[in-house]
């Protein structure tokens, strides 16, 4: 590596947004750790970017010692981490707050708010200590961490938590040069966004079909976030396909 090298990490990198985003760094010129669950998406991913500056590493977020190790593997294949995307969150079943299980709740905030969490605990342990010391975290909110859609209390909790966690980890991370941003998305075309090509509930009741993004808009958002020097930060970025129901919404 060189001195003008990056290092980013993407969690959740194997589909959808953390595909496009790892992309999108990757096309930057940056060295990008490709992290999830599953290993096939991940090498797909890394396929996509033709194997070069990649590493992959599958991990489980909402496991403290999964995550520890995904850090240790980072550190030691570079020796440092410039950018953590904590990009990794799921949803719940779409139904009435009452039939929801402890389970489908714990499931979302295990992973959404305690997995973001833990990766961000890891990267300030890096990012601290590192020379020269620094980095930048970017949360991945959502438009519900803002406005929910009815039936999705475990989402829409999680998210306005990781509002919190963003605004808490700015703050904490500026004696140490460590900036933090969370990019808030609506309607980024991917499998979580077919159900809306279809039709979806909306607050007053009815279904509509909503449209989409290119998701890959997103991931030059964030590539864009990632490129500003650490004395610059963007606090809260909103991108959303333009004809959707979010202004107004509920």
């Amino acid at each position: 590596m060189t001195e003008i090298d990056k290092i980013a990490m993407v969690t959740g990198a194997g589909s959808g947004i953390g595909k496009a985003v790892a992309i999108a760094l990757h096309q930057a010129g940056w060295h990008v750790v490709l992290s999830g669950r599953r290993e096939k998406q991940l090498l797909d991913t890394a396929t996509a970017c033709n194997n070069e500056r990649m590493l992959v590493v599958p991990a489980d977020i909402r496991d403290a010692q999964s995550v520890k190790t995904l850090f240790g593997k980072t550190l030691k294949a570079f020796g440092r981490l410039d950018l953590l995307f904590n990009n990794a969150g799921v949803g719940a079943p779409a139904k009435p707050i009452e039939e929801l299980t402890l389970e489908e709740w714990q499931r979302v905030i295990d992973t959404n708010l305690t997995g973001a969490f833990l990766c961000t605990q890891e990267a300030f342990r890096i990012m601290k200590r590192q020379d020269p010391s620094g980095g930048r975290i970017i949360n991945n909110g959502s438009i519900s961490a803002h406005v929910p859609r009815p039936n999705s209390a475990p989402y829409s909790a999680s998210k306005h938590a990781v509002t919190g966690l963003t605004k808490a980890t700015a703050l904490d991370g500026r004696e140490f040069n460590i900036a933090c941003g969370q990019i808030d998305i609506g309607n980024a075309s991917s499998a979580m966004t077919q159900k809306m090509e279809a039709g979806i509930l909306q607050a007053d009741g009815s279904l509509k079909v909503e449209p989409t993004m290119d998701v890959k808009d997103v991931g030059k958002a964030v590539a864009y976030m990632a490129s500003l020097p650490l004395n610059t930060n963007i606090p809260f970025l909103t991108i959303i396909a333009n004809q959707m129901p979010y202004m107004g919404r509920g």
